[in-house]
C-alpha cells in the first residue's frame, strides 16, 4: 500500500515538473491571468463552468476571486455556473443537460466578460455550448483541459492543455492554474507601490 501511495505522489509531482518546464504553457497561464485582471478592472466578471470534479474546481476558483486567495483586497466579481440547482435542473429538464451552462451564459454574459470552461477531456458538450454562447456574447473564452484538448481549442481564445490523460492528475493541475490566475489578478488590485513588477498588468 505504501508503495502504491508513493507511486501516486510520483506521478503527480512528475506532471507538475513537466508543467513547470513547459515555457509555452507557462506563457498561456500568464496571459490568462493578465486577461482576467484586465477584465475585472474594466468592471466585467469571470464565469466558470465544469462537470463533476471540474464543477468543484469552478466553485473553488470562483470563491477565491470573491472572497480572497492570499491578499486582503476588494471582492472580485466571479461566479460558478454550477451552483444554482433550480436553474440547472430546470434547464436540464426543459431543454436537455447540454444546455445547463449555455442558457446561463446567454442570460448573464456581456461583452468583455470572461468564461473559463473546465473539461479534462475537452469534449463535454455542456462546456462547448457554453463557450460558443460566450463567444456569441463577445465574451473572452478560456479553456482548461487535458492533453488531447478535444474540441475545446475551437471555442477558446486561450486554452491550457495539461500534458496528461489521467483525469485526476489533470484536475490537480487545473486547480493550481486557478490559484495562480487568481493570484495574478488579486495582486493587480493592490496599490501600485505594493505590486510586484512581474504581475503589474496596467489595471491601475
Amino acid at each position: 500500500m505504501h508503495d502504491y501511495i508513493r507511486e501516486q505522489i510520483r506521478i503527480t509531482t512528475s506532471l507538475f515538473e513537466r508543467v513547470g518546464q513547459d515555457s509555452a504553457l507557462i506563457e498561456v497561464i500568464a496571459e490568462i491571468g493578465k486577461v482576467c485582471a484586465q477584465a475585472l478592472a474594466r468592471g466585467n466578471k469571470i464565469m466558470l463552468a465544469g462537470n463533476g470534479g471540474s464543477a468543484a474546481d469552478a466553485q473553488h476558483i470562483a470563491a477565491e476571486f470573491v472572497s480572497r486567495l492570499a491578499i486582503d483586497r476588494r471582492p472580485l466579481p466571479a461566479l460558478a455556473l454550477t451552483t444554482d440547482t433550480s436553474i440547472l435542473t430546470a434547464s436540464a429538464n426543459d431543454y436537455g443537460y447540454d444546455t445547463v451552462f449555455e442558457r446561463q451564459v446567454q442570460a448573464l454574459a456581456t461583452s468583455g466578460d470572461v468564461l473559463i470552461g473546465i473539461s479534462t477531456s475537452g469534449k463535454s458538450a455542456s462546456i462547448l455550448r457554453a463557450l460558443q454562447a460566450a463567444r456569441n456574447a463577445k465574451a473572452i473564452t478560456i479553456g482548461l483541459t487535458g492533453a488531447s484538448g478535444g474540441r475545446m481549442p475551437e471555442f477558446c481564445d486561450l486554452v491550457v492543455r495539461v500534458p496528461s490523460d489521467r483525469t485526476q492528475n489533470i484536475q490537480e493541475v487545473h486547480i493550481m492554474i486557478g490559484h495562480t490566475v487568481c493570484s495574478i489578478a488579486e495582486r493587480a488590485f493592490l496599490p501600485t507601490t505594493e505590486r510586484q513588477p512581474n504581475v503589474a498588468v496596467g489595471v491601475g
